[in-house]
């Protein structure tokens, strides 16, 4: 394993208390210290930040990557520790996984159907008497884990507690269970009609529209002149799809850090006028070329809680609109985004409010 690896966070962030790594990785690396990993394929799952991957970087480890500012984190570190980057040996959770695997080690995300996604992907790839290692935080530890682990393995034993967190070891892989990992569920829009909406496991929200955008939608209101309009953090693509029912003619582009997002949004977004990116900033689009951006931003991210990336893409939502253009979003009450917002718009009115939610309106200087 490489010695002296120095990693940090992307994007970077103000609250020192948060670090690019957690007891649990540390932990991963102390139970392969002790394995002789040499002639043997070993593949990282869920490494927000690099830790492990940078650490294991002489295994030359398969690295699923699934967020995109997780591939830039990947790639900063490892240039940052003059690590040689290797892309061909990443892949996406939608891509077929080279084998077979003889260890894998897996972060346990906070959605238990993610951790089945996960388990279900590597276990495909992985050799008959491989390894998975998955690491977690005591304080998060559920049954749950164990009885989806049994889905996939014989074995899954866990290890004593080291800062906190465990280890489950899960050996003597099953034959795969069939799952098409797909959830859809009925959501009625303001216009009356109910459609079948379906997305992909860590997209946030399973089962049904959350009540945040359930609120912003009832207030959703998309001008004739208001031609081309931005999905910002757009989930499963449900804002973008009641853009498109208010006004058939606009042309919706969809934006968002997870690939499990834009996946779900290709699958309820009519393809029609439709633009998808996967990335974590609005670099790819143009400046000063939107009438309107719409978006339930994100401050939840695995366990963490911070507004840090939504003020950043206030800045660039505000970059991207034309002038006099409008950002619409809603949030929930404690935030407090209205000063942030006053710092990168020439009005910020709240449109609608209650106890929970507020819907800002803000508008662009001409």
């Amino acid at each position: 394993m490489s010695k002296n690896v120095t990693i940090r966070r992307y994007p970077q962030t103000s609250n020192n208390s948060l670090q690019a790594w957690n007891a649990g990785d540390e932990y991963i690396l102390e139970h392969l210290s002790e394995i002789d990993l040499s002639n043997k394929t070993v593949a990282v799952c869920n490494d927000r930040f690099g830790y492990l991957s940078c650490y294991l970087h002489e295994a030359e480890p398969l690295i699923m990557i699934h967020r995109k500012s997780q591939e830039k984190s990947i790639r900063m570190n490892l240039e940052e520790n003059q690590l040689r980057v290797d892309s061909g040996r990443w892949f996406t959770p939608f891509e077929e996984v080279p084998g077979p695997i003889d260890i894998a080690v897996l972060q346990v995300p906070k959605s238990l159907d993610l951790f089945r996604f996960f388990l279900h992907k590597l276990s495909a790839s992985l050799a008959a008497d491989g390894t998975v290692i998955c690491s977690f935080m005591t304080k998060y530890f559920t049954p749950a884990l164990l009885e989806v682990s049994r889905e996939y393995f014989e074995e899954a034993e866990q290890s004593r507690a080291v800062k906190k967190s465990r280890l489950l070891i899960l050996k003597k892989k099953k034959s795969l269970p069939e799952s098409s990992f797909i959830d859809s569920f009925e959501h009625t829009f303001a216009e009356g009609t109910t459609e079948t909406l379906s997305q992909y496991p860590g997209v946030f929200s399973a089962g049904q529209v959350d009540y945040a955008t359930s609120y912003l939608l009832s207030h959703l209101k998309v001008a004739d002149s208001e031609n081309r309009v931005l999905d910002l953090g757009s989930g499963n693509g449900v804002i973008a799809r009641a853009v498109q029912m208010i006004n058939p003619d606009a042309q919706v582009h969809l934006v968002d850090d997870s690939i499990f997002a834009i996946e779900s949004s290709k699958l309820n977004v009519e393809s029609a006028n439709s633009h998808f990116y996967w990335d974590d900033t609005l670099n790819e689009l143009d400046d000063q070329s939107f009438d309107l951006v719409v978006s339930n931003p994100p401050f939840h991210f695995g366990h963490e809680i911070t507004i840090e990336v939504s003020v950043t893409l206030f800045r660039e939502a505000a970059g991207i609109l034309k002038k006099g253009g409008r950002f619409l979003c809603v949030a929930n009450q404690h935030l407090g985004y209205k000063p942030h917002l006053k710092k990168f718009f020439r009005s910020v009115e709240v449109l609608s409010q209650n106890k929970k939610f507020v819907v800002y309106e803000c508008r662009k200087a001409t």
